[in-house]
């Protein structure tokens, strides 16, 4: 009976007795069996040490016990580590450990009841702790250098000179095309040059540079402009404060972070009021001055504009000059302009249910843009564009500029000859003259159109003042006409109101 070949034992136990003082020789020629997972090559000078060859390698590994239990460890494969410890030829220094250095270390620490899988596993966690310790001061260290960029950005983007300029948009954005002239024209002549306050960061502008800026216009003889400038200013930086918490706010305004306003420390500065009213020789002057400049073929459309502002009632020019054809109603001989001005956040419709002789004019005005729009469009060959035509404009597409009439008003003031008066002056003389006709305030407030405010007016009275307003219109011409036949007052001109008496 034939005996089959017996397989190598690969405990310890069993190949304890065969133990080998390890050389690099022996080492290599050691090799796993075939049909045997693994097999141990023992040391007999570190007997903890071992060489285990399995079918594809070969590596050191060390055993020993701690408290009754096994404890394995691989060193490494054999032919990364040396059997002994290598060493510098000059310096005699080691300078890679080998596998038996590295068992008796193993060994060192299990006497000293020392689990060296333990050891590595707390050596491990330790430089996974100090990685991770780097890792987050590394971040700490980009998030600081991003926030630091992100607050250099901060400042050279939303600088004083930039909030002026969102500030100015957001009056435009909001139909206030006057007040965003008026504001970037005081910005650009008062601020902008003063590079090193114009280009601080607004949420660090101080008071004492507010002061500057307002203190030298005002050295300059221009105290209203410095008032002015004030004003716009403190509007400025409010808008911005309050722009994270107000939804109706753009919320381009909020990354400046404005959290004070360095006006409010600014005295404000009282613009004197004007009192210049003309009487009624000048205001005839006037009149009979823009009627006869250009007889020929009639006033001019500037002079036009004048005259409409004069018999509507005293109409601000920058509100009837943006009246299109569409705003007239011949049934009802109204005309709508629209009052965006103060802190309205939409334009207020006001109706001037028009006298006869001012009716007339804007009918002319209408027949004038329309006569026009289609000379252009039979020259371009194309249809009339009827829709948006502007009463007072050149070319019906872009509205007359108001600075051209107030320019005018000047140039007729100066044929005139005598004091000095402007657009503003005529507004003034009108409300007087009608206050003198009788015209109650309530009644002036609404055709002038003044700031109405208070909870009465703006949300329980709600009567549209249509006859009352025309009754004063028809009235008013009726003065004009006897000043300008050089008449006291007419003989059909009855005092309205209280005063009637």
């Amino acid at each position: 009976m034939r005996r089959e070949p017996q397989k190598p034992d690969t405990s310890e136990e069993a190949n304890g007795p065969k133990r080998v003082n390890l050389t690099p020789g022996q080492i290599s020629d050691f090799t796993c069996p075939k049909g045997v997972k693994q097999v141990f090559l023992w040391d007999e000078k570190m007997p903890r040490l071992a060489v285990r060859a399995t079918a594809g390698a070969k590596s050191y590994i060390f055993e020993s016990k701690l408290d009754r239990r096994t404890i394995r460890i691989t060193i490494g494969d054999v032919r990364v580590w040396h059997l002994e410890d290598v060493v510098d030829k000059q310096t005699k220094e080691v300078t890679q450990r080998g596998a038996r250095a590295e068992a008796r270390r193993l060994q060192t620490l299990i006497d000293q009841r020392i689990d060296p899988r333990e050891l590595v596993r707390e050596q491990e966690a330790a430089k996974k702790a100090a990685k991770e310790a780097e890792r987050a001061a590394a971040e700490a260290e980009r998030a600081a250098v991003e926030a630091a960029k992100a607050e250099a950005d901060r400042q050279a983007r939303y600088t004083l000179r930039a909030l002026c300029d969102a500030y100015v948009g957001r009056l435009e954005r909001a139909g206030k095309a006057k007040s965003a002239a008026s504001t970037r024209s005081a910005f650009k002549c008062h601020v902008f040059p003063h590079a090193e306050i114009a280009d601080t960061p607004a949420r660090a502008v101080t008071p004492h540079q507010i002061a500057a800026l307002v203190r030298k216009v005002r050295e300059a003889g221009k105290e209203r402009a410095a008032g002015v400038l004030r004003s716009y200013l403190s509007a400025a930086f409010n808008t911005a404060k309050r722009a994270p918490f107000d939804s109706a706010l753009p919320a381009d305004l909020i990354p400046f972070g404005v959290e004070h306003n360095p006006v409010d420390v600014i005295p404000a500065i009282a613009v004197q009021r004007g009192d210049r009213t003309l009487s009624a020789a000048e205001l005839r002057a006037y009149i009979g001055h823009l009627l006869r400049i250009g007889h020929e073929t009639g006033p001019e459309l500037a002079d036009v504009a004048l005259l409409l502002a004069l018999y509507a009632g005293g109409q601000r020019m920058a509100q009837l000059l943006r009246a299109k054809v569409g705003d007239f109603d011949p049934e009802t001989a109204t005309l709508r302009l629209w009052d965006g001005k103060g802190k309205r956040t939409q334009p207020r419709e006001h109706l001037l249910p028009l006298a006869p002789h001012a009716a007339g004019m804007v009918a002319a005005l209408v027949e004038r843009a329309k006569a026009r729009e289609t000379e252009r469009a039979k020259a371009e060959g194309r249809a009339p564009e009827l829709a948006g035509l502007w009463l007072f404009s050149t070319h019906g597409r872009v509205a007359m500029n108001p600075e051209t009439v107030s320019n005018r008003a000047a140039e007729v003031c100066a044929g005139i000859g005598g004091e000095p008066f402007n657009v503003r002056d005529i507004r003034r003389t009108v409300e007087t003259m009608l206050a003198g006709l009788g015209i109650s305030k309530d009644t002036r407030a609404q055709l002038l159109s003044h700031g109405i405010s208070g909870v009465q007016a703006a949300h329980y009275d709600r009567h549209a003042y249509t006859d009352e307003k025309r009754a004063a219109l028809v009235a008013w011409e009726a003065r004009l006409e006897a000043i300008r036949q050089a008449e006291r007052t007419p003989s059909n001109v009855v005092r309205l109101g209280p005063r009637a008496a």
